[in-house]
């Protein structure tokens, strides 16, 4: 039996929803999670402990309380088994980080760690966690907590699969004393300012077993530091935190956070207009044009740290090598893929899918990480004829059907297709590539499945191609460890469990430079050896991806204080918490009749109010908890 985790992988995508896909297949296990019923959280006398208004469908309502419209429930509360982006922007204002990411460039900040020092061969790291920081229900939070959670994640198995990327190059992570952490490494490593990891109070989850972590919902008195709390939770309806009034980094304007959940992306445009939701997040591109020149709203389109991308299965295993799943052998033939590289129209899906809203993809570093970001030295063009050439040469003939069989008459090129319920554009790109396909005689079967049914079938190996996304992080190193042979499926008491590799590549090239990258301290060197490993990665195919989109988002005009990172990037799902700890509703300007008014001019971009929050925030260095966007993202844009 195969399991792999709760609902879709934000895995580091969020998921498409439809617009951005976070974590993808965080790969987790699949255990049954507790019911997810209203649950009131315990903890500090800050926290709004009163019954909450509520709106006719059931949502908390206020004055200062703060809405966001998503399309996909948080699939886990637990930061081991959540996989879907918004599952990392919810620990994010729950949890605090050792360090944080600006808001202007992605360098990086303090956070729990208000400064470290390296020794001189730069393989011990010794961080001052500040002092008076204390958890939700009163208990201070030292380096024990710190030193605790690394070590569980290290020793652990289930643990691992969405942070064991950050631990892979530790030894050793002790405590002295209350304010000191120190970790050691095996060689130097570049990314021990960037190990974005919840901290967890040791004195809750040290009384959760391995066995037992797995199924653990972490909604009932849950305990972090972040800047809001959870207070309650409806499954599939929403989640509402109370604003953490004496968080270390500075409160929250407003009383409370809601994220609220819409069963497609019509219902929460018209929510938004109604006033029922703040911000709408990862629109689809139709429902996002639709609300320009709408009074009270402004739309925005920022440029996104994500991909979307067409998977294929290029041969799963374990991570022993041992065979498993049951995809179509022609895509273990790097020539095959290659092929269909230049069969899709990545242009035409940005324009037709996206309605423009994006750029076609080419490498998975996103070019918002100029310095990272590769294009590819033999772009795959759209040409049928190319594909057409290249299956011919490598010998997939065409039948009578026209459909292309394995040479010497062997199987036909009958593909599944596995777009993404939750995800508009991913079915409608599905579309698309089904008929190019066709058309250099390769059968595509489209089947739409649920984004949990999914993970469960990719981590068991059983497809041949699948559309998702990735939100890719500051740091290289996460993305670049999902095409590892180490990080493909694994075997845990007889049961099949999804690790971060969703196209089961295995290079052994490939491993030798993610080896390398992750111990070159000079960027330079770095970046050569990052795009060395993009170019591979591109030659041999286990991807098309499809776009690079912009995160369609939109908002009230009613509130302001907004912080986009960088300029000109997200509003909401950031690497940090900026824009949930500064947005505020807008005072009442007197008009001329002397009649007050909340309302701005509402129009497409960020608007006189955001940029004025913006300017306010930017004196605010210290960079907030901020959960590890990096998932796969929901988005189809994200996880396509």
């Amino acid at each position: 039996m195969a399991s792999t985790g709760s609902a879709g992988a934000a895995r580091a995508r969020r998921t498409d929803t439809p617009q951005r896909a976070r974590r993808r297949l965080a790969a987790v296990a699949v255990l049954a999670l507790a019911a997810l019923g209203a649950v009131p959280a315990g903890g500090s006398p800050a926290s709004a402990t009163t019954t909450p208004t509520v709106t006719a469908t059931g949502a908390p309502a206020g004055e200062g309380t703060f809405t966001v419209g998503i399309l996909n429930d948080v699939d886990s509360l637990n930061p081991f088994t959540g996989i879907v982006a918004e599952a990392y922007e919810v620990w994010g204002t729950m949890y605090d980080t050792l360090t944080g990411t600006s808001e202007k460039d992605f360098s990086t900040t303090p956070a729990l760690a208000q400064s470290w020092t390296t020794s001189a061969d730069g393989k011990t790291w010794t961080y001052t966690i500040r002092s008076g920081v204390t958890w939700s229900d009163g208990v201070p939070l030292t380096a024990k907590d710190v030193a605790y959670t690394f070590n569980r994640i290290m020793k652990g198995t289930y643990e691992q699969t969405n942070y064991g990327s950050y631990v892979a190059n530790i030894t050793a992570v002790t405590a002295p004393d209350d304010t000191t952490v120190v970790m050691t490494t095996k060689v130097p490593t570049p990314i021990m300012t960037r190990l974005a990891v919840p901290i967890l109070p040791e004195h809750v989850w040290s009384k959760i077993s391995a066995k037992d972590v797995k199924s653990f919902a972490n909604q009932t008195d849950v305990v972090g530091s972040g800047p809001f709390r959870l207070v309650e939770r409806k499954n599939g309806q929403f989640i509402r935190l109370a604003a953490n009034k004496g968080y270390w980094n500075g409160a929250p304007k407003i009383d409370e956070l809601v994220f609220r959940v819409y069963g497609n992306a019509d219902a929460l445009g018209q929510a938004l207009k109604s006033g029922e939701v703040d911000f709408a997040d990862a629109l689809d591109a139709d429902v996002w044009q639709s609300l320009k020149n709408t009074p009270g709203v402004v739309t925005y389109a920022a440029k996104y740290y994500s991909f979307s991308e067409l998977s294929f299965n290029t041969g799963a295993a374990l991570d022993d090598g041992t065979a498993i799943g049951d995809g179509h052998p022609a895509l273990k033939d790097k020539k095959v893929r290659v092929a269909l590289s230049y069969a899709v129209d990545r242009q035409a899906l940005v324009d037709r899918v996206l309605n423009g809203n994006g750029t076609p993809g080419t490498t998975i570093i996103p070019p918002a990480y100029s310095t990272l970001h590769l294009e590819p030295s033999n772009p795959y063009t759209f040409d049928l004829a190319k594909a057409n050439q290249l299956l011919d040469e490598a010998g997939y003939a065409k039948g009578a059907d026209g459909v292309r069989t394995m040479p010497g008459g062997g199987k036909p090129l009958k593909l599944r297709l596995f777009p993404r319920q939750e995800s508009e554009p991913s079915q409608q790109a599905a579309r698309f590539i089904q008929g190019w396909f066709k058309d250099v005689g390769v059968a595509v079967d489209i089947k739409v499945l649920a984004e949990d049914n999914l993970t469960e079938i990719i981590g068991r190996g059983e497809f041949d191609m699948f559309l998702w996304g990735w939100v890719v992080e500051p740091d290289p190193d996460y993305q670049l460890s999902t095409f590892t042979c180490a990080n493909r499926s694994y075997k845990d008491g007889g049961d099949v469990f999804a690790n971060l590799s969703d196209s089961f590549y295995c290079n052994k090239e490939y491993d030798a430079l993610y080896e390398k990258q992750a111990s070159q301290i000079d960027p330079a060197q770095r970046a050569e050896t990052v795009k060395q490993m993009q170019q591979l990665l591109y030659d041999d195919a286990p991807y098309i991806l499809t776009w690079y989109d912009d995160d369609t988002q939109a908002y009230s005009d009613k509130w302001t204080g907004f912080v986009a990172q960088p300029e000109g990037g997200a509003l909401l799902f950031q690497y940090g918490t900026y824009s949930y700890r500064n947005i505020e509703r807008k005072k009442a300007t007197a008009a001329a009749d002397g009649s007050g008014t909340g309302s701005a001019a509402s129009g497409s971009g960020l608007g006189t109010g955001a940029l004025v929050g913006i300017g306010a925030v930017a004196v605010l260095l210290l960079g907030g908890a901020g959960a590890l966007l990096a998932r796969r993202r929901g988005t189809d844009a994200d996880r396509e």
